[in-house]
């Protein structure tokens, strides 16, 4: 079964549609919930994940291969066996270590030797490795092996990166295309999505998505941003990069971001998402609203017996009070953490869900207007 991208709609740049997989079809736009290790920080479980409508789970190639081991998890059956999860799963490619990891790596033509973050052995990675990685893992949707480069490099570093990225994509789709045709390959239809780099020079970026398209994969990504530049650098980007990417394949900008990020980036025409945020700032008592950010932690919550937000139909909200939860965070208990993170990733699913339904409706300028309005409140 190959993949199939259906663009159901455009209201402006913003775009409507959904995507078939082996593991169920999605709809787009959509926000992917970050599990690094096949798990959402702050005692979320799958069930957790089905009951605050999350579409797709994301885990980390990387971290997996070096704490349990995808060879382990392979004959476990699967990522999805694994963790109990039947509907789609995103790995990326273990290429953003090479960017978070600088002090710990050598990047050559072959792939880049790590060190690992764990106990500082030697780790070598390069495209197949990673392709192995990911399809012992079994994932829906396997992301290419990629250098990111700082959103502020040269020009002279960029350029180069890039266009050994771009090797690395060659090398990337001939070993998947070998996975996939072995017989004890867990998902044979294991999908690849190519990654655009290039820093914050447009021209290098529209120069790599008319390369990277020719390979005609199930997607593509655009990296390498939300990693230093402004937000105004990171919009140009997209508004350069976007239209040069297939309008029949799924385009999904990495690790962005806030809530105005992802309205700003739905606008330009981007359908897939990823972020820590609302799982990290969950975990430390701020919590997204349509009114704003509220820090659970402030004293002013101590007596409020509202729910966090009012109307939203998260297990937080539906049963708890500001007042309660505050005083969860302030005694150490692992609920109230639970709690806010559950609160934060419906909020996160929700809001795409309103995003789809303005877009049917021909309404996603206006609708966009008022969310940013609304949201740059603060109690």
């Amino acid at each position: 079964m190959n993949s199939c991208f259906k663009l159901l709609k455009k209201d402006g740049e913003a775009r409507r549609g959904e995507l078939v997989t082996v593991h169920g079809t999605v709809q787009t736009p959509l926000f992917m919930n970050v599990g690094t290790v096949g798990a959402i920080k702050g005692a979320v479980s799958t069930e957790d994940l089905e009951n605050i409508g999350c579409q797709v789970e994301l885990s980390n190639t990387y971290h997996l291969h070096v704490r349990t081991g995808d060879e382990l998890i392979k004959r476990y059956g699967g990522l999805h066996k694994f963790m109990s999860w039947d509907r789609p799963i995103l790995t990326d490619s273990g290429g953003f270590q090479v960017f978070s990891l600088a002090s710990m790596r050598k990047i050559k033509e072959e792939g880049v030797t790590f060190r690992s973050h764990i106990d500082g052995h030697k780790i070598f990675m390069g495209p197949e490795e990673s392709m192995q990685i990911q399809s012992n893992l079994g994932s829906t949707i396997a992301m290419a092996f990629d250098e990111c480069p700082p959103a502020k490099a040269e020009r002279s570093y960029v350029l180069p990166s890039v266009q050994r990225t771009e090797r690395w994509l060659y090398r990337c789709k001939a070993e998947m295309d070998r996975l996939n045709g072995l017989e004890d390959t867990i998902n044979k239809h294991q999908m690849l999505f190519g990654i655009n780099q290039g820093a914050v020079y447009n021209d290098i970026r529209i120069d790599n998505a008319k390369r990277i398209t020719e390979l005609d994969l199930e997607g593509y990504a655009i990296g390498g941003l939300a990693v230093g530049e402004t937000h105004e650098e990171m919009y140009d980007v997209i508004e350069h990069t976007a239209p040069n990417l297939p309008e029949n394949k799924p385009r999904y900008l990495m690790g962005v971001g806030t809530p105005m990020n992802i309205l700003e980036a739905v606008d330009r025409g981007i359908d897939m998402f990823d972020c820590v945020y609302p799982s990290r700032n969950g975990r430390h008592g701020h919590l997204y609203t349509h009114y704003g950010k509220i820090n659970i932690n402030n004293a002013k919550y101590a007596e409020d017996d509202r729910p966090i937000e009012e109307g939203c139909e998260c297990p937080a909200c539906r049963r708890y009070s500001r007042a309660y939860i505050r005083h969860l965070h302030k005694s150490g208990e692992m609920l109230g953490l639970r709690l806010c993170v559950l609160h934060n990733l419906y909020f996160y699913n929700h809001l795409m869900e309103e995003i789809r339904n303005a877009i049917d409706e021909g309404r996603y300028s206006s609708f966009k207007a008022e969310m940013i309005r609304n949201m740059s409140q603060s109690e």
